[in-house]
């Protein structure tokens, strides 16, 4: 599980003519007597509401939420909180001011609330991602349009600064590892450990996953998923090449091998990609999860199985170029994968139903009529020496009846 924190902060910015200051909700000097919720300054002349509180006394709470998901990130605060800074909904943005709030109802009482989701970070302006050997770092603000009086401006402009912290978890990895349910690898990028795993699904809904060595009949469709697992929804995952051998080593040089994927492009005519949302056609490359399907086969020798390794490739959230497969040019394709970051991952045995039911008609095509060929022919000797014999009896007769005569 991925735990997920948050850090905030509130700024109230008081513009005034071409300077600013900066306070965090001002306050009544005579009223601050709690600590916890109001601070003096050393001259003890003025004072502020700490993080999440305002009003003359500090008494009222903007109960401010900060919402971090897998794939979403939002904040949220009371309606009375801004207006009592005179601050309206339509005057609330992130960085990008077509990214806007809403005005949302939560247990009978009115909110302002913003959200995005993981494609929208950058686009509504959200800071470079901050990255150490622990954690990765979201950082947004919400921010107020400063209300325009002719040449002047009266109302503080806020500012709410949030951060969504998702940590890394750690595993060991194994070489090549060949479990039947599932694969699972490690790949190192930046100082980060992220862990991607292969399954192998009954249909194309990819609710129910093969629980032991599949058994699949020729021509049958094979659902297949790649997915970055830790940490979720973060990085861009390519499969890079996929193929099929008769062997759980991926490099052997015995056996059969069948290319499904080429340089994350498809090689084998009956693959095709799906969308992880929609469950229709889809891309390699454009988000943390691959979908893809191919008709079952097998070699032309035994074993009727094989295995099926892929190598994966992972891009940090704003470099879809190095994630996406450009299948009308090789040497294009080559160039941008000059240092890739690669995974392998294997998978098997698939074994091949084989049914035997053709084989039984076979059978009764070709060794009846052979058989009724043999049987005839049989006769055909019979009744030839029969008829020769025939002959010979009536030809020794004829000889004896002239004799006779003489």
């Amino acid at each position: 599980m991925i735990q997920i924190g948050l850090k905030l902060s509130v700024v109230l910015v008081l513009l005034l003519g071409f300077t600013s200051q900066r306070v965090e909700g001002i306050c009544s000097v005579q009223h601050c007597n709690d600590r916890t919720r109001c601070v003096l300054s050393k001259d003890q002349r003025s004072c502020k509401c700490t993080t999440g509180y305002y009003a003359d006394q500090c008494d009222k709470h903007a109960n401010i939420k900060v919402m971090c998901g897998r794939d979403h990130m939002a904040i949220r605060a009371t309606e009375d909180f801004f207006k009592y800074h005179n601050v309206s909904l339509e005057s609330l943005h992130f960085p990008n001011k077509s990214c806007r709030a809403q005005r949302k109802v939560v247990d009978g009482v009115p909110h302002y609330m913003s959200r995005i989701s993981k494609d929208q970070y950058l686009t509504c302006g959200g800071k470079p991602l901050e990255k150490n050997h622990t954690h990765i770092f979201y950082s947004l603000s919400l921010l107020s349009e400063p209300q325009v009086n002719g040449n002047i401006i009266r109302d503080p402009v806020i500012k709410i600064n949030f951060t969504c912290i998702h940590p890394y978890i750690k595993r060991a990895s194994l070489t090549f590892p060949v479990i039947p349910s599932s694969s699972e690898t490690v790949i190192h990028v930046d100082e980060v450990d992220a862990t991607i795993q292969m399954m192998l699904y009954t249909d194309d809904s990819y609710s129910k996953a093969h629980s032991s060595a599949p058994t699949i009949e020729l021509r049958d469709k094979v659902y297949v998923e790649v997915t970055v697992t830790e940490p979720a929804d973060f990085f861009l995952l390519m499969v890079s090449g996929c193929w099929a051998t008769q062997s759980p080593q991926p490099n052997t040089t015995e056996g059969y091998v069948h290319t499904l994927l080429r340089h994350g492009c498809v090689d084998d005519q009956t693959v095709s990609f799906l969308n992880v949302s929609t469950g229709q056609s889809g891309r390699n490359g454009d988000s943390s999860s691959v979908r893809y399907s191919f008709d079952m086969f097998r070699f032309l020798a035994e074993p009727h199985e094989l295995y099926l390794h892929c190598t994966v490739q992972l891009c940090e959230p704003d470099d879809h170029k190095s994630c996406t497969p450009n299948c009308n040019s090789i040497s294009k394709r080559e160039a941008v994968r000059a240092n890739p970051t690669l995974g392998l991952l294997s998978y098997g045995p698939i074994r091949i139903e084989m049914p035997d039911r053709p084989s039984s008609n076979i059978l009764m095509t070709v060794v009846l009529p052979v058989a009724g060929v043999w049987t005839v022919s049989f006769f055909l000797i019979i009744l030839i020496t029969v008829a020769k014999a025939g002959s010979r009896r009536l030809a020794k007769m004829g000889r004896t009846d002239n004799s006779v005569l003489t």
